[in-house]
């Protein structure tokens, strides 16, 4: 998994709450065996238009400016509906590492770490404000800091946030379940060895 240390990038506003996993990636597109190639398929319904082919204008992430966007700024509850972890893994095939809203829904939230994303919770009032000068200013840049725990936005924006300080650390090593687990390589090896030696 990559470290997240501190991204500047183009922030994407999505003026929406309560956005399902199924709005995130349809449950068509579930058949990969791979964690890749989703991001193709990101919002699918609200991107396109019923044809499936044709870009809808009106979609937030449609706009030129907003094309190589790395950081989701939206509404509350986001994530929430059923726990497929397909969600975060199309976000970041598409090329978010971070996500910024008043909420997310639990399960969302803890697949979001385990796949090398981060989730910042602010205050309602921030994620307004922030949205707000996103909207007036496409394509402007925000910085998500994990090792200040903090936001820099257009206009002399700046928040701060909260964050378990374990699943802080993980993110900055770019460990997930399998690199936490390969931390303890040789004990766990040197273990296997006193096994087979007993068994013997």
């Amino acid at each position: 998994m990559e470290p997240f240390v501190k991204l500047t990038g183009i922030a994407a506003p999505l003026d929406r709450v309560n956005a399902d996993t199924d709005q995130i990636i349809p449950k068509q597109f579930l058949k990969r065996i791979e964690r890749t190639g989703f991001g193709q398929f990101l919002f699918f319904d609200w991107r396109f238009f019923d044809d499936g082919k044709t870009p809808n204008p009106e979609f937030e992430l449609n706009a030129p400016a907003l094309q190589d966007a790395t950081i989701l700024v939206t509404g509350k509850n986001f994530g929430c509906g059923s726990s497929r972890e397909h969600a975060p893994w199309a976000l970041l095939d598409y090329g978010f590492r971070a996500l910024i809203a008043p909420s997310f829904a639990d399960i969302f939230y803890n697949n979001c770490f385990k796949n090398g994303i981060l989730p910042v919770v602010l205050p309602e009032e921030q994620v307004a404000d922030l949205m707000a000068r996103l909207q007036t200013e496409p394509g402007a840049q925000v910085t998500v800091d994990l090792e200040a725990c903090r936001v820099f936005g257009p206009g002399g924006f700046e928040a701060s946030f909260d964050v378990d300080p374990f699943r802080r650390e993980c993110l900055l090593k770019g460990l997930d379940d399998i690199g936490l687990t390969l931390q303890h390589a040789a004990d766990i090896t040197a273990y296997e060895q006193r096994m087979g030696k007993a068994a013997a």
